[in-house]
């Protein structure tokens, strides 16, 4: 599987463990950047990350900022990404077997380093419930990203 990674200046730090993490369960990595501690704001990352997703250049997507907030928020926001939050395993698994998530976001400054491994190996492996109840719902959260706003 190939795996978009992406982080601004605040996932940094944890950025080269999810990484290693990927690549040790046997995928490929494609690095979106940020290369240092250096401020970059985290919309412009997760948009070039989720990008790669959108072109078919990644299966699959981990975003990496302070606290995984502003990531999903941005992702969610391009249509055909669907991003969820993930400090623990289980919220990282049920998002692609529930929801179809393609992406997730996590936060360096609030998921302990030690489920860094058990989440992204949780997401990676995690398959999409494909029954007729999900699939609808799913089809309704798709629905969702062709409506205009309101005024």
């Amino acid at each position: 599987m190939k795996v978009a990674l992406g982080s601004d200046h605040a996932g940094y730090p944890l950025k080269n463990t999810v990484r290693q993490v990927v690549e040790a369960l046997g995928h490929e990595v494609i690095d979106c950047g940020t290369y240092s501690r250096d401020p970059v704001d985290f919309p412009d990352i997760t948009r070039t990350t989720c990008e790669v997703v959108l072109s078919n250049g990644a299966d699959r997507a981990v975003l990496v900022c302070g606290t995984g907030q502003g990531a999903v928020m941005a992702a969610n926001k391009l249509p055909g990404i669907r991003c969820g939050l993930a400090h623990e395993p289980y919220s990282a698994h049920q998002a692609v077997e529930h929801d179809d998530a393609n992406v997730i976001a996590m936060g360096a400054w609030l998921v302990p380093h030690a489920l860094v491994p058990d989440i992204i190996r949780e997401f990676l492996g995690a398959v999409f419930d494909d029954d007729e109840e999900t699939r609808r719902r799913v089809a309704k959260l798709n629905a969702l990203d062709d409506l205009s706003p309101t005024r």
